[in-house]
């Protein structure tokens, strides 16, 4: 039997080739440095200002962090991880601060790496940020930030129209509560708020960035509660509404109905007791009726059309859910029951109908739809998910490490699923998936390393983590490279929700436990010669 042949890796050979190109692609020549320069040292429970570390930027030169009254936003320069390679170089363990000799390294290590470059006052009164929403432009200048405000449970009748502006608007509950939401858009490196944008008596889903979309120099935002996306473009630094897509689908409809019905236009015509459907429930009602009429006369059985009139009514009092953009004039949105929407019901595949809607907003039509079990479809997920969601922000070098181009992500998947049914409810259930929220850290990569998934996320969401490190094997070798320390604990063994914010580029990252908020530095320790 022929044994694998194993490259030896040095940090020598390793930049010689990048260097010179080698006989590799520019990609594997950058992954094969990763492999010899990893973050090998841990530092436990770090002293920070009393802030709360969100993000580091798409270009990795700045980290955001949010005060501790979620009112300022902190803009720290990220100066390298080699700043600390002074404070470090005494250390010989890979574990620093489980003693008071280490102190040292504890209080200023913060200092090392990070400058407070600025501090701004972004929030309006009455609101606090939300700290799972933000989103980076493509170069890294500008940052969108959410902010929210309590809204009143009771609802007066001047303000009636207000929160019930269409037909298809939700109706408020304890479970679906209405607020005030402000978008901020702050530009970075003049430390300067651009602009703001309200919307009140609203619901918008900003946590993981779930209700809010940008892509490229394109804004979506999906008003939940009047069913409503509007669409922002970036023009000279400032968003400019471009339309509205819910109860109309072009700047026009409104203008063209009501030349129509010229009741529409009444001081005292309410939008909440129209009897039609709204602009784009109707094109997605229209598509599944021609495409049933169509498979109708293919067949020649009336079978396609009698099933949808069976679901008919159900599909009348379906509610936009979640959408994302797949470019910058198609978007995907999914439809779903109103107890879904509502929270009322956490999983769409155990309550009625769910449709995926693929939607052009620049021509206003219906390019096609599926339903949540479409094999089809998931089999387009599963070969295309690049295209499922944002890589642009990637490092330059780095392919978007996926289901579909990585064997090791496919392998890892497939081995969580069981049965074909479950298998389609499973992967479908991501989708829209949320803009820029997978991490672009080579270190994340599963064909460089082997770690276990259970304890870090790609999609930087908490994880639970035990008091063993979290161990990164090598890919190639089998052989372990390095360890992250969450904590060492004396007493018994506990576990914690742990959340990671890695550098995009450099052998750095945070961990941070979301019970008592220590933070711990993941870092490159390098040995500098007396």
């Amino acid at each position: 039997m022929n044994r694998k042949k194993v490259t030896r890796h040095n940090i020598l050979q390793a930049l010689y080739d990048r260097e010179i190109n080698g006989i590799k692609t520019r990609m594997n020549c950058i992954k094969s440095t990763y492999q010899v320069i990893n973050p090998n040292c841990t530092i436990l429970n770090v002293e920070k200002p009393p802030c709360f570390l969100r993000r580091f930027t798409p270009d990795g030169r700045h980290l955001l962090a949010f005060s501790q009254d979620k009112l300022y936003i902190e803009v720290y320069a990220y100066l390298g991880c080699s700043m600390a390679a002074k404070l470090l170089k005494n250390y010989e363990e890979n574990c620093i601060g489980q003693d008071n000799n280490d102190d040292v390294a504890r209080k200023r290590i913060f200092e090392s790496l990070f400058q407070l470059k600025h501090r701004i006052l972004v929030t309006v009164e009455g609101e606090q940020f939300k700290r799972k929403f933000c989103l980076f432009t493509e170069n890294s200048s500008h940052v969108v930030l959410g902010s929210v405000g309590p809204y009143r449970r009771s609802i007066n009748m001047s303000e009636y129209d207000d929160v019930f502006t269409s037909n298809e608007a939700m109706t408020p509950n304890r479970l679906f509560p209405l607020a005030n939401y402000t978008l901020h858009f702050i530009n970075i490196k003049k430390g300067t708020v651009s602009q703001h944008l309200h919307f009140k008596h609203d619901k918008i889903y900003l946590s993981h960035n779930n209700g809010v979309y940008l892509l490229k120099d394109i804004l979506t935002i999906l008003s939940v509660q009047h069913q409503t996306i509007h669409v922002y473009k970036l023009i000279q630094n400032r968003f400019h509404l471009l339309r509205k897509i819910g109860r109309f689908c072009f700047e026009n409809d409104l203008a063209v109905i009501s030349s129509v019905h010229t009741d529409i236009i009444a001081e005292d015509y309410i939008p909440s007791k129209e009897t039609i459907t709204n602009g784009l429930k109707n094109k997605l009602m229209m598509f599944l009726y021609k495409r049933a009429e169509r498979r109708s006369e293919i067949a020649r059985t009336q079978y396609p059309l009698m099933r949808f009139y069976e679901y008919y009514d159900e599909i009348v009092t379906l509610r936009i859910w979640k959408m994302e953009l797949l470019d910058v004039d198609n978007m995907i949105i999914r439809y779903a029951s109103k107890d879904v929407v509502a929270g009322k019901i956490l999983e769409p595949s155990r309550q009625g109908l769910s449709y995926f809607m693929i939607y052009n907003m620049t021509t206003a039509t219906v390019l096609n739809v599926f339903n949540s079990t479409y094999s089809d479809f998931i089999r387009g997920y599963e070969y295309y998910y690049n295209n499922f969601r944002n890589p642009y922000l990637n490092p330059d070098g780095f392919m978007p490490r996926s289901p579909s181009n990585n064997i090791y992500s496919r392998d890892w998947l497939n081995a969580r699923l069981s049965g074909i049914l479950v298998a389609k409810n499973q992967r479908l259930r991501v989708l829209p998936i949320a803009t820029q929220s997978i991490s672009c850290s080579p270190y994340l990569d599963t064909s460089l390393y082997c770690y276990n998934k259970n304890c870090v996320s790609t999609t930087e969401r908490p994880q639970l983590v035990g008091e063993n490190p979290i161990r990164f094997n090598s890919r190639e070798s089998g052989t372990p490279s390095f360890d992250l320390y969450t904590s060492v604990s004396k007493n018994r063994p506990t576990r914690r929700m742990v959340e990671f914010i890695f550098h995009p580029t450099d052998p750095f990252a945070i961990s941070v436990q979301l019970g008592n908020l220590d933070v711990n530095f993941h870092i490159r320790k390098v040995y500098l010669p007396e």
